[in-house]
């Protein structure tokens, strides 16, 4: 009788418990939104945004001759360039021509102009200590009045860019904004990452 109630009363092996099928109906369901969520995101990617290659060294350090970015291209059907965006563009609309990237400077309705190597936006010096200052003020020699839609734009290596400051690009109309530079892919002695 003793050793009947030992028997019962240990056990050296426990039992294991078995998962229930609503833990596991759970977990399903979260790889599966994990998944939905990620096929969306490609596919959004896919139809508003786009790839391209920075062309020349115009905004070094932020961005290198030939690094791949990606472009959003919803963003400014739903919000207007800000200042300091970087926008991807073709200058006066050409279709031939290839792609600008540049940082947005001056908004509609301002007057820009650069002086002792300066950008003054209505008269008001532009506080950007992180650029060279400027050597070549070019049409924003003379106060340069931005029309509806037009922004001027700069690039972050200011002496060696071609941009607003140039007759050949001038102020660039709204139209001719593809999107917003959102994304660089690493290149050799570059990092990855979100545009700033």
């Amino acid at each position: 009788m003793a050793s009947r109630r030992r028997r019962r009363g240990l056990s050296f092996y426990e039992r294991k418990e078995k998962m229930k099928p609503s833990t596991w109906k759970e977990i399903f369901s979260y790889i599966f939104l994990i998944f939905m969520v990620s096929f969306l995101a490609l596919v959004i990617v896919l139809m508003f945004g786009m790839r391209t290659s920075v062309i020349g060294v115009s905004m070094e350090p932020t961005l290198c001759n030939s690094q791949e970015i990606f472009i959003n291209k919803i963003s400014y059907l739903l919000f207007s360039p800000g200042r300091g965006d970087v926008i991807v563009f073709r200058p006066n609309g050409n279709e031939n021509a290839h792609y600008y990237v540049k940082r947005v400077i001056g908004l509609p309705g301002e007057t820009v102009q650069i002086k002792g190597g300066q950008v003054y936006i209505d008269g008001e010096r532009l506080e950007d200590y992180t650029f060279d200052i400027i050597e070549n003020e070019g049409l924003a020699e003379t106060p340069y009045l931005l029309g509806e839609d037009e922004y001027f734009v700069l690039g972050d290596n200011r002496n060696n860019s071609e941009d607003s400051r140039s007759g050949n690009i001038g102020a660039v109309h709204r139209d001719y904004i593809v999107g917003r530079a959102w994304f660089c892919l690493a290149e050799e002695n570059v990092g990855m990452g979100f545009i700033r």
